[in-house]
């Protein structure tokens, strides 16, 4: 068979799944796809740096410093991979779908290489080598590998607004699930009291665990793969040219849409992550509660779950720039309470915790509908649809904010003397406090502005544009 018939056979499978009305089942599976994706990410997002800080005996700044490195591979990775899903040809799962399968296995085995406790006592050198190594291979091979193509799929099940921010809202419930699994149930169980009664960490119970969660992940990015469907087939028109990388970098970075969502997702990133990065500090060092640790996980978890049963109502009436940029300031002015008050009673630490992520978790529960509105835009002001391409720069910018928190994190750690001999000092978690408040409420101030003045897609822009493409479409 030619490679033409091929394809339009391929294209008339594609049609006909394409008939499946969306529901429930789109829902699960891509709530399940995230789950996949946050069961690995999560922890190595709350544990690399604790593991190889306390268990491997590495500097907090050099591993901050790694983590941040390994980023500018992903400059590379994260477009190739968007590339690559564009380019992709349409088979009887769409274009995506294919990938999230073929990277679901090499994703779990590179997670799980991370927390090599059995080279605790290997040479420092070497030690060094195998955390840049796996966490790139984790990072910017495998987990690329399976993002871009999941999260560029969320355009394609659906044209309607609404159902898209369904998704949005489903996908963070799948990841609010996968970070009780790591952020709630882990502090539990991978600490152990030393000889002083200090809260350490165990790295042969991390590395377990770790074990666990990347079987786990492969088994619910299957689920995934069987109950998504892509529906909407965007075809360029007939004698029009692909347009070159250069092109298509060119049309994104002269749009202020695809600019603010971009700036405002790098701070989110660098604030989400310093906050919850800090926890793995705050509570076993400064409050002595591990235990408090995970009930306070538990609680921004159902914070979340809870919002998701409202917001897409809540965005429609208000929008999602408003939402998300009311929400900045909440966590804002919560945190700057935290810092001024200094307290050490953790149950009032935990409360205001949960009200400040109470507020970040507007723009989570949005930012995957609102990357979706910034691809309309572009299509409306250019004439481009290029979702993988659009994902692959945003996903870029998410990782630059995670390596951002990361070495910010180190570095911050470093500043106010943290190593492991000096991890209980009273002036060390004072700075560690100090620090888990006060970085994150200059973050919400950051991501308040850059939302209001930066982030042009008002409530009333977005319903413009979706009149504008429901017009073409017909």
């Amino acid at each position: 068979m030619s490679r033409m018939k091929q394809s339009e056979k391929a294209i008339e499978a594609f049609k006909e799944a394409a008939k499946r009305p969306f529901g429930m089942r789109d829902k699960i599976g891509y709530a399940a796809g995230d789950f996949a994706n946050d069961i690995t990410f999560v922890i190595a997002a709350l544990f690399m740096m604790k593991f190889y800080t306390d268990v491997m005996g590495v500097s907090a700044a050099l591993v901050g410093v790694l983590m941040m490195a390994a980023k500018v591979v992903d400059a590379f990775t994260d477009v190739a991979m968007g590339q690559i899903c564009d380019r992709s040809p349409v088979t009887a799962k769409g274009k995506f779908k294919p990938w999230i399968l073929r990277f679901s296995g090499p994703v779990a085995v590179a997670s799980f290489l991370i927390f090599a406790n059995y080279l605790a006592n290997a040479p420092m050198g070497f030690k060094v080598f195998w955390m840049f190594f796996t966490y790139l291979l984790w990072g910017s091979v495998c987990y690329t590998g399976v993002n871009i193509p999941y999260g560029s799929m969320a355009s394609v099940m659906t044209s309607d607004p609404e159902q898209r921010q369904m998704l949005s809202t489903w996908r963070n419930i799948g990841a609010t699930i996968a970070q009780i699994v790591i952020a709630v149930v882990l502090p539990l169980v991978v600490y152990t009291t030393d000889a002083e009664g200090h809260k350490v960490l165990s790295g042969n119970k991390v590395m377990v665990a770790s074990l666990i969660c990347s079987v786990l992940a492969v088994l619910v990015y299957f689920v995934c793969y069987s109950l998504c469907t892509e529906r909407v087939l965007y075809q360029q028109p007939e004698g029009e040219k692909k347009k070159s990388t250069a092109e298509l970098f060119r049309i994104l970075f002269t749009t202020r849409s695809f600019l603010g969502i971009i700036v405002s997702a790098l701070i989110l990133l660098v604030t989400q992550l310093v906050l919850t990065g800090m926890a793995s500090y705050i509570y076993p060092n400064y409050f002595g509660n591990t235990v408090m640790q995970s009930l306070s996980a538990l609680l921004g978890c159902a914070i979340v779950l809870v919002l998701s049963t409202f917001i897409t109502k809540l965005a429609d009436k208000f929008g999602k720039k408003e939402l998300s940029a009311a929400g900045a300031v909440i966590g804002a002015v919560t945190l700057l309470v935290v810092y001024i008050i200094h307290t050490h009673n953790v149950a009032v630490y935990v409360v205001l915790y949960c009200i400040a992520y109470a507020g970040m978790a507007f723009f989570n529960l949005m930012c995957w509908a609102m990357i979706i509105d910034v691809i309309d835009d572009i299509q409306v002001r250019s004439g481009v649809r290029s979702d993988g391409t659009v994902y692959s720069v945003y996903s870029f910018a998410r990782k630059l904010g995670q390596a951002a928190s990361s070495g910010l994190t180190g570095a911050l750690l470093t500043a106010v003397g943290y190593t492991s001999e000096t991890a209980f000092d009273t002036n060390v978690v004072n700075g560690i406090y100090n620090t888990a408040a006060l970085i994150p409420a200059i973050g919400f101030v950051c991501l308040a502005l850059s939302l209001t003045f930066l982030y042009p897609l008002s409530r009333k822009k977005v319903q413009e544009n979706n009149r504008i493409l429901a017009k073409e479409q017909k």
